[in-house]
């Protein structure tokens, strides 16, 4: 049995939605310094829709198949519905991934909400912090 899916193959050597967008309303970056993955991941927002999306990742195979994948499972949903992605889908959407790269499914899941948060914090819009990773720069957590 390989190792990788035919889905995450494809999303490695075709990732979809790769670049940057020009002024976006909304960009997350996070990273795994254990493995040294590092996603940025850009939103454009219309009427609470996200109608752009599109990532930068350094990082392996697996890094650059999940961001590819996350990118497509969000693009023309509500800020909503791409909130509620989880990595556990991402992994789904590709098939599987290997146990010892799970991790890059949650820089996914984690990338949308940093860029998200990023669009809510620009633009004053409310929100519930625990829906969102720490960014060790609050008050809450005192870091």
């Amino acid at each position: 049995m390989a190792i990788y899916t035919d889905t995450v193959m494809d999303h490695f050597m075709n990732p979809r939605n790769v670049g940057e967008i020009e002024n976006a309303d909304g960009i997350g970056e996070v990273g795994n310094a254990k493995c040294g993955d590092i996603m940025k991941m850009y939103l454009k927002i219309e009427n609470d829709i996200i109608t752009d999306v599109k990532f930068e990742t350094f990082g392996c195979g697996s890094a650059i198949a999940s961001s590819s994948m996350a990118t497509e499972m969000i693009k023309g949903k509500t800020v909503k519905e791409a909130l509620s992605i989880t990595n556990k889908q991402v992994v789904e959407a590709l098939g599987g991934l290997p146990a010892h790269k799970l991790h890059c499914s949650v820089l996914a899941e984690e990338s949308i909400k940093a860029a998200v948060k990023n669009y809510y914090d620009k633009n004053g819009i409310f929100y519930d912090k625990s829906q969102f990773p720490c960014d060790y720069n609050c008050k809450a957590c005192g870091n």
